[in-house]
């Protein structure tokens, strides 16, 4: 059988694909990246866990692009405070791939309330973490949908059809390792399999 189109790989995708990479964004919060030690125990869990680091960057969002990402709370109760806390100070942005990105990355994060999860998921990183519902450590996409806005709108030169066509399969097929100086997760090849992981399954 012929190996899919970058159209067709989208097009399994968004029936979901059983085969596939799933994508999803990860965002590590100003009172997280404040404190080395936890952003580096966050850092371990997305490791530990089998999610593949396709990209990364560090950034301090300015207050006009958080008041556009937060757009659909526009006018409840939090969202000012939002706004002003996701401005105050550097944020750690990630693209994450995994057959079940989305949920596995909601899974670890726990609840968005931290007093909920500190009682239901106690060992999930807002339980462990979280202060408040506003700093509450880490933000991820809620569907497949949402994390294609929401990884442009923090990678504008991402192009998912590209990575689907020629990064994804390399990194379903395995073994990957991950490069600490690039923060990204590889393909391995040669002496660089030792240590390498499998496919995230």
């Amino acid at each position: 059988m012929a190996p899919l189109s970058a159209a067709g790989r989208m097009a399994a995708l968004g029936r979901g694909g059983p085969s596939l990479l799933q994508l999803t964004l990860a965002l590590i919060k100003p009172d997280a990246v404040a404190h080395p030690l936890i952003l580096e125990a966050i850092h371990q869990q997305i490791l530990s866990n089998q999610l593949l680091i396709v990209r990364t960057r560090d950034l301090v969002w300015r207050r006009e692009d958080c008041q556009q990402f937060y757009q659909e709370h526009a006018g409840r109760f939090f969202y000012q405070r939002l706004v002003e806390f996701m401005a105050s100070g550097p944020i750690r942005a990630y693209i994450l791939a995994h057959k079940d990105a989305v949920q596995l990355w909601r899974t670890l994060m726990g609840p968005t309330r931290v007093f909920r999860a500190r009682h239901v998921a106690p060992d999930s990183i807002r339980g462990s973490f979280g202060l408040t519902d506003t700093r509450n450590t880490t933000h991820g996409s809620d569907s497949v949908v949402s994390a294609r806005r929401e990884i442009a709108a923090f990678f504008p030169d991402f192009s998912e059809r590209h990575w689907y066509a020629e990064e994804e399969p390399r990194l379903r097929s395995g073994p990957v390792y991950y490069d600490a100086e690039g923060g990204v997760h590889c393909v391995a090849r040669g002496g660089e399999a030792s240590g390498g992981l499998e496919p995230p399954s």
